[in-house]
């Protein structure tokens, strides 16, 4: 069957681990100095590991694959660790489901593409313009272009600024993203699961050497795959040379609440 499945590239594996600490299913182990997939139908696809490869060692992909049995991984589980890894195993289980449709299948799909739904009760608003309504909300952005393929490194709209490096769907999650984090900020704008992400960590590096910029922030939603945002950061940190900047990732919850900030 074709299904989604994590991929590993071994030249981007430091052979950290962190990979296999975050796998409840027990599907990767360290072989040789590198992460590998033990079997094929001991992963779920929902890339709880990707999160935390400091390298961005690890993707899903989607491939022909054989299908994530439920049943032989908890027995693997039961007889290599026990079976409070099968009580973890359970857990992500059901966390996965949360503010998912009951339709949607239990496994073979990263959270950040499952359904999800939410009740508050409020009609659409109708698709009017200012003229027609005599007011609107004000943008605070103040730059164009925002998307990293299309930014240049050295650009004036960076200078004397905090960087806001921002995920795709955060702002359509969140209602406060202009005036949180955007309002008097320099701004990109990328997704690390469906951007090509070729060349994104040199072209953050360079916009990072411009020594007026303090500060940059990550604002990333809570699905795994938005990790891969903080991961190409890093990498830009390292490139750029720079021992001043100081760097921190915001987490943004599917409804759009803040869940935390932590400094990098």
């Amino acid at each position: 069957m074709k299904r989604k499945i994590i991929t590993i590239d071994e030249n981007l594996c430091n052979g950290c681990g962190e990979c296999i600490t975050a796998c409840a299913e027990g599907a990767l182990q360290l072989v040789d100095g590198k992460a590998k997939l033990v079997k094929e139908q001991f992963c779920d696809g929902f890339g709880d590991c990707i999160g935390d490869c400091p390298t961005g060692a690890l993707k899903i992909e989607e491939r022909e694959a054989d299908e994530f049995d439920e049943a032989a991984t908890r027995e693997y589980l039961r007889e290599t660790q026990g079976e409070e890894a099968v009580a973890r195993m359970e857990q992500t289980a059901e966390r996965h489901e949360e503010k998912t449709q009951p339709s949607t299948p239990p496994a073979g799909g990263c959270p950040g593409t499952r359904m999800r739904t939410s009740s508050q009760d409020k009609p659409a608003a109708p698709a009017t313009s200012s003229s027609e309504t005599g007011h609107m909300l004000a943008s605070d952005l103040e730059q164009w272009p925002i998307q990293l393929h299309l930014v240049q490194p050295g650009a004036p709209f960076f200078k004397n600024k905090e960087l806001v490096v921002l995920s795709t769907c955060s702002p359509i999650a969140s209602a406060d993203m202009h005036w949180r984090f955007i309002r008097g900020r320099g701004i990109v704008v990328a997704c690390p699961k469906l951007d090509r992400t070729e060349g994104y960590a040199e072209k953050l590096a360079g916009i990072l050497r411009e020594t007026t910029i303090p500060k940059v922030i990550i604002v990333r939603m809570e699905v795994p795959c938005c990790g891969g945002l903080t991961m190409i950061v890093r990498q830009a940190l390292d490139m750029c040379g720079r021992t001043d900047l100081v760097c921190e990732e915001v987490t943004v919850g599917l409804n759009g609440d803040i869940l935390g900030t932590q400094t990098l």
